[in-house]
């Protein structure tokens, strides 16, 4: 799949937080005029204004989206399905699903992080499950068995089995999946979304080769994280 069918849609807000940051501004704009008019002080005006101001700009930057394409060939290539920290790169049993011992690599995404999640790979959907959980701090081993997830098969060309899991953390309380069964995806195309800090596994067949090293920082859609056999 070299030559990709691209179906991008050019988001510089992601559309999970544009009603939440408009309506958020309204209400702080609506605020500090009413304290503007109300104190011959400035100073609760401005205290407000900057308070609230770079906390809005906080939020603003976590729902930032990016425009990105993967220039390169993307024949049994993994790229980052998100922005963060690789915090697992393991062989580990998968008993869900395959059975046997896959190569993981996880990557832990931090409020500060842009949160949308990209497809690692071409391929065809084969499921998307979704489970309820409990939410502890994503970096913890447990967390990709026990904390509310969702699952996504993905079926390359080349035939193999790829695992994706959008994974819940402390803070993370909604994650939205775009993916959907027997669809189409390709590398550059949108997974979909994990709100505040999160993690995102990668379940991926022996002999594949680890691109990235422990703590290294990833780019959604960008990095390189594995090589398929």
């Amino acid at each position: 799949m070299g030559e990709r069918i691209k179906k991008l849609k050019k988001i510089r807000i992601h559309r999970e937080g544009t009603e939440e940051l408009l309506y958020a501004l309204f209400l702080l704009v609506a605020i500090a005029v009413v304290l503007y008019r109300s104190f011959d002080s400035p100073i609760p005006f401005a205290i407000f204004v900057v308070v609230f101001g770079l906390i809005w700009l906080l939020a603003l930057n976590f729902y930032r989206c990016p425009i990105r394409l993967f220039n390169s060939d993307t024949s049994k290539i993994v790229v980052a399905p998100a922005d963060g920290k690789v915090v697992v790169i393991e062989e580990t049993q998968e008993d869900e699903y395959f059975h046997d011992k896959r190569l993981m690599i996880s990557i832990f995404m931090s409020p500060l992080n842009v949160h949308a999640n990209w497809f690692p790979v071409d391929g065809k959907v084969k499921f998307v499950k979704h489970f309820d959980g409990n939410y502890h701090k994503a970096w913890l081993p447990k967390a990709s068995e026990e904390n509310e997830h969702a699952d996504i098969m993905i079926e390359t060309p080349e035939g193999y089995n790829i695992l994706v899991r959008q994974i819940a953390g402390a803070m993370a309380r909604r994650i939205v999946t775009y993916a959907k069964t027997d669809d189409e995806c390709y590398i550059d195309e949108h997974l979909g979304f994990i709100k505040l800090g999160s993690r995102v596994d990668v379940f991926l067949p022996l002999g594949s080769t680890p691109c990235v090293k422990m703590k290294q920082p990833t780019t959604g859609d960008q990095t390189v994280i594995a090589k398929l056999p």
